[in-house]
């Protein structure tokens, strides 16, 4: 039986949404919190708002050799194009999440589980908070689905957030995590 020894993250969507934010919270609770070795990727078109974007967080108890994502265990899509790019790429244990308010569901190879991110960053009064809803969201699902094993814990990724959050949107980003976890939870 082939054990596994690394877990593939992609954060998927368009410039402006955080996602290299949480590819850094996600790397570094791995790394700092849980003794991992982690690498965190990032790669987005030419115009920084708007246009295309990616993290890859590749997270492993061995040493990474290659940082880059091979074989997806997890992706977050948060605009319909970076739905489109994964939903056909990932295996069949693999698990798309995504923005059930501004994505169309359509066939995947693997699951996919839809949450309303934007109409619960509406209900929260920001729609900044868009990726820590988001990453709430990943925390609840690391710890009630097995196929994300290797995510870091909710209290890791909260120490994370905490020590990657500017003083003035703690609160807020603490609460759109916690909101996000409660989806799942």
């Amino acid at each position: 039986m082939f054990l596994k020894t690394r877990t593939e993250i992609v954060l998927a969507g368009v410039g402006g949404q955080g996602l290299i934010l949480i590819g850094k919270i996600i790397g570094e609770a791995a790394a700092l919190f849980e003794g991992k070795n982690a690498v965190q990727t990032q790669s987005y078109g030419v115009a920084s708002r708007g246009g295309f974007s990616k993290s890859e967080v590749v997270i492993s108890d061995e040493e990474v050799a290659y940082p880059e994502v091979l074989e997806p265990d997890l992706v977050l899509a948060l605009s319909q194009q970076s739905y489109d790019m994964y939903r056909s790429k990932i295996g069949k244990d693999s698990l798309l999440i995504f923005d059930s308010d501004t994505i169309e569901q359509r066939e995947c190879s693997g699951k996919a589980i839809g949450y309303q991110i934007t109409s619960t960053a509406v209900n929260l009064h920001s729609m900044k908070i868009l990726n820590m809803i988001a990453l709430g969201i990943l925390a609840g699902l690391s710890v009630s689905r097995a196929n994300i094993a290797g995510f870091p814990s909710y209290d890791s990724l909260k120490k994370s957030l905490e020590q990657n959050t500017p003083a003035q949107y703690k609160n807020l980003n603490l609460e759109a995590f916690e909101t996000g976890y409660k989806l799942v939870n």
